[in-house]
């Protein structure tokens, strides 16, 4: 996630710098058919062009309005995510008591309980941010071009790699799971599941040691369904792309635009005098910048899981639970927040 409020001229020219190049070479080479070789046939009329401009503005704006909402909606189920940790902390401090039990448990033994279920969740966020993570074909670090390298250099300066790391768990698993539980969850193909399911089977045991009566435990698994329902809303985003009848064609009807831009603007601009025409290729790139601008933002926007700059800043927030939690159990030695690197916070 961008933290700064302005991007830098910099930045822009970096995000979309690499386009200009072939958008002047084409500018610059249609005005000097049209001027030295006298082609002007390859003029064409300026309405139908606006009538195309216009149709494709209203494309990509539908695009972007698309790439927007789900984009924000991965950020509200995690803002629901933390709300629901924090419950789950409170919750399982509060219940998990010797108000019921016929064995008087010392302070400790339920504090070790505690601390086993906090500790617990706080490896399923981790390990669903590992998930959430992992590559889809859509996305662009999976593509074999020219986009993918670039985009594999992206993660390293403006992603996950500011984290300096891979984007995966088994570290923050290790240090928060039993060390049989690792052995065994990590191989499940979906490991935040299992570490639920896991969550769920302790509770169980609590209700047969009567550390917890019947409403607390149904209290106690009613947040555990709640975290499978923000986890399978943020596997929802992940695996299903933006329709890509709607994110691919909008790039075709963007290159066909900017491929008659010229063609429009040269005709233009030789009404006004001689050597004119040449004022066509600064107006030509500017007019097909915008128009690749918006492209490439909603193209970078619709895939908030995809490990750049524009995601949800998931580890800040993993990290952010995880104080709360540790906090809540007393604990002194907190991890100190996740700071912004180069203008992102990841």
């Amino acid at each position: 996630m961008y933290i700064i409020k302005n991007f830098s001229i910099r930045d822009i020219f970096r995000f979309s710098g690499g386009h200009l190049v072939w958008l002047t070479a084409w500018a610059t080479a249609v005005t000097a058919f049209y001027e030295f070789f006298h082609w002007e046939f390859l003029h064409i009329p300026w309405l139908p062009l606006s009538v195309i401009g216009t149709a494709v503005a209203f494309y990509v704006g539908f695009k972007n309005n698309s790439a927007y909402d789900r984009l924000w909606e991965a950020r509200k189920i995690w803002g629901a995510i933390i709300n629901s940790s924090r419950m789950w902390g409170a919750t399982v401090r509060g219940f998990v008591s010797n108000q019921f039990s016929e064995k008087d448990y010392s302070k400790e033994e339920l504090t070790a309980i505690h601390k086993k279920l906090m500790y617990r969740h706080i490896a399923w966020l981790y390990a669903l941010r590992s998930q959430l993570l992992i590559p889809t074909p859509w996305e662009h670090v999976s593509l074999n071009n020219f986009v993918g390298r670039t985009t594999k250099r992206r993660m390293k300066r403006f992603g996950f790699g500011l984290s300096n790391s891979d984007g995966l768990t088994e570290k923050e698993l290790e240090e928060y799971l039993p060390k049989e539980e690792v052995t065994r969850l990590i191989n499940f193909k979906n490991t935040a599941t299992q570490i639920i399911d896991q969550q769920s089977q302790d509770l169980q045991h609590l209700r047969k040691l009567n550390l917890i009566d019947d409403f607390r435990h149904m209290e106690l698994q009613k947040l555990l369904n709640d975290f499978y329902t923000h986890q399978g809303k943020c596997e929802r985003i992940k695996k299903f792309p933006l329709p890509r009848q709607y994110g691919s064609m909008s790039f075709v009807f963007v290159g066909i635009f900017i491929f008659l831009l010229p063609l429009g603007m040269v005709s233009e601009f030789h009404k006004l005098g001689e050597y004119s025409a040449w004022f066509s290729i600064p107006f030509t790139i500017l007019v097909g910048w915008v128009y690749l601008m918006m492209e490439l933002i909603g193209d970078y926007s619709e895939n908030p899981f995809e490990g750049l700059a524009n995601d949800i800043p998931m580890l800040s927030l993993c990290r952010v639970i995880e104080i709360d939690l540790k906090q809540m159990l007393g604990e002194t030695n907190i991890p100190p927040p996740i700071e912004a690197k180069n203008g992102v916070l990841m």
